[in-house]
């Protein structure tokens, strides 16, 4: 009771929520009985006690929305993240095979860059420049279609995990695969400088993300597929709790990327400073996902 007390229902473990059930159940017969005996007065105050204080816990309202949002982001968010690693780190090989597959092909056969990319797009990067130029003109625009664009990559790499993770897979590779087909076609232009001066700034937030939505959705697949123990339903019902939250927990990072994307990733600000900025949101990404909400004993699932 202790525990709920401090940390709310809604942290609490699907074990630990039926086993709370259970117990509520329990003592509500256990007060049943202690009252028709005038002998257990005492003990039924007790578990009269008790069974209010469970029931305020159980159904008091939520906590403000602030104070949810910021216990989101700075405990849930952090420590799903942390047990579902293994599915964040799968999305990532897959997008990594893509990528080398992508790149490998693009090097053997020129034309697969060609029929990946379009004619415009090689046209451009043939003539020497960069596709991203436009996108500084139209700054405040552009950085909102990329945050659309970014949202609905990382839905679709969520989501596709319903289909047994068949969509996932897909949306994971597929992106790797044209981040290669891209860098193999700078780097035979001679802009690899210029393509990953852009890619940095934007892609340690953009990138991660994409990640870890595919992880969601590779979570929902294992709940459909290897359930266990349990019913599908619940094996199913419980990997979309995690599943949604880590999908939650990427937004921030992917509208902070658009807002770099639009603004700093175009732009002809020096390439150190591009790297820079880089390497600093990368160090601040880890620090969060690997320090942030960590008690002392990190006993309590999320």
């Amino acid at each position: 009771m202790n525990a709920c007390a401090r940390r709310g229902v809604a942290a609490l473990s699907h074990a630990e929520l039926r086993t709370l059930a259970l117990l509520y159940r329990q003592t509500a017969a256990d007060l049943s009985v202690a009252r028709d005996d005038p002998a257990s007065a005492p003990l039924a105050r007790y578990l009269n006690t008790l069974l209010g204080r469970a029931h305020n816990l159980i159904y008091s309202g939520d906590a403000p929305r602030a104070r949810g949002i910021a216990h989101f982001y700075l405990r849930v968010f952090p420590a799903v993240f942390r047990r579902t690693f293994p599915f964040t780190l799968a999305a990532f090989a897959l997008f990594l095979a893509g990528m080398l597959a992508g790149g490998a092909m693009a090097a053997s056969d020129p034309g697969f860059q060609r029929l990946i990319l379009g004619g415009p797009m090689m046209d451009t990067i043939e003539t020497g420049r960069m596709w991203t130029h436009s996108i500084v003109s139209i700054k405040p625009v552009a950085s909102s279609a990329i945050m659309t664009n970014n949202l609905s990559v990382a839905f679709a790499a969520f989501a596709g995990g319903i289909l047994a993770g068949l969509g996932t897979i897909y949306m994971m590779v597929f992106n790797g695969l044209l981040i290669g087909v891209v860098a193999v076609a700078c780097h035979r232009a001679g802009m690899s400088l210029s393509l990953w001066s852009f890619v940095a700034p934007h892609g340690v937030l953009e990138l991660p993300a994409i990640f870890i939505a595919g992880g969601a959705g590779l979570l929902l697949a294992k709940g459909l597929l290897a359930p266990g123990m349990l019913p599908r339903r619940d094996s199913l019902t419980e990997s979309a709790a995690l599943a949604v939250r880590l999908f939650l927990g990427v937004i921030p990072m992917l509208i902070v990327a658009g807002v770099i994307e639009g603004f700093i990733s175009p732009s002809d600000g020096p390439v150190a400073t591009k790297f820079t900025i880089a390497m600093s949101l990368f160090i601040l990404l880890a620090a969060y996902v690997t320090l942030v909400g960590r008690p002392v004993t990190e006993d309590s699932a999320p």
